[in-house]
């Protein structure tokens, strides 16, 4: 197999004058259009067309929103959507509104919220919960099944983040940001059980942390790190292949469309915001990715 070649990313700037909280989970949709959340502010937000005009919120939910996925459907754009909200999972109708909810239940530990989640190919979500303030071991991970049930896969994380798969779906990649670590999994693509877990890499956490990931056409890992300025890409073996330097302090999520690296950012926690913080960037940069995989949730 030939090395993954090196991804040029231009200069980063942000899209929109909007600053977030807590911006993650920025997604490309079919339609071409890149949609992300403002997690603490329960937000649902889409980039717009012209750069001169604010972030479009499409939703604003009255729980943290932590991640979303259009409903599965070959149409040109979402007919809905399926959310990683509070402590449950959700579908929502084209408009924002909630329709319906399936509860998560909480480990032991304080109050907990839904992080970040990513649908399989199969229509399958996948979200971490964590406690609020990073009890140890408080942390999960939970898949809504397509027939509407919730299985618990994985305990005793602490702030699970970021799952992305591979392109052939057989790959889950997890970091615990709190642990500095990024593990991968096979999947059984026909039960999605759990098998084969494997270190990729760690983050020094002098450095940062990992925080939210892609997976590029060539099957590298693209990782946001927390704390760090960074966007950090290896090899599906954990290799570090490339380090992109980001503007802004708590880069949270990463997002590549085949034109742009998109990465959101985070203001929550600095108490000096610099100018860029809580910005959504943009770069040039050619390297693709699947678009986010639909939700096997009907309205």
């Amino acid at each position: 197999m030939p090395a993954p070649a090196h991804q040029p990313v231009g200069t980063f700037a942000p899209v929109t004058p909007d600053r977030l909280e807590l911006g993650e989970g920025p997604r490309l949709l079919s339609d071409g259009s890149v949609v992300l959340v403002d997690i603490l502010t329960g937000r649902l937000l889409r980039l717009p067309e012209d750069d001169t005009a604010p972030l479009l919120e499409l939703a604003h939910l009255a729980q943290p929103l932590g991640a979303i996925a259009p409903l599965g459907g070959s149409g040109p754009g979402p007919r809905g959507w399926a959310a990683a909200t509070g402590m449950a999972f959700a579908v929502l109708d084209e408009s924002g509104k909630t329709i319906r909810t399936v509860p998560v239940a909480p480990q032991p530990g304080g109050p907990q919220r839904m992080n970040d989640a990513v649908c399989d190919p199969a229509g399958r979500m996948w979200a971490g919960t964590m406690a609020y303030d990073a009890t140890p071991g408080a942390g999960a991970l939970h898949r809504w099944n397509t027939d509407g049930s919730v299985t618990c896969v994985l305990k005793g994380l602490t702030v699970p983040n970021g799952p992305a798969f591979s392109p052939d779906g057989r790959t889950l990649y997890l970091a615990d940001s709190a642990a500095g670590t990024v593990e991968a999994f096979s999947v059984d693509p026909d039960t999605a059980e759990l098998s084969y877990r494997r270190p990729v890499f760690r983050i020094d956490p002098q450095v940062g942390s990992p925080d939210g990931m892609t997976v590029d056409s060539e099957g590298c890992i693209w990782s946001a790190i927390w704390g760090g300025s960074q966007i950090r890409r290896y090899s599906p073996e954990g290799r570090l292949l490339q380090t992109v330097d980001v503007p802004a302090l708590q880069p949270s999520a990463v997002c590549l469309t085949g034109q742009h690296l998109v990465v959101t950012t985070a203001a929550y926690g600095l108490a000096d915001p610099g100018p860029w913080d809580g910005a959504v960037l943009r770069a040039s940069c050619t390297a693709g990715a699947p678009v986010t995989p639909g939700a096997e949730q009907r309205l």
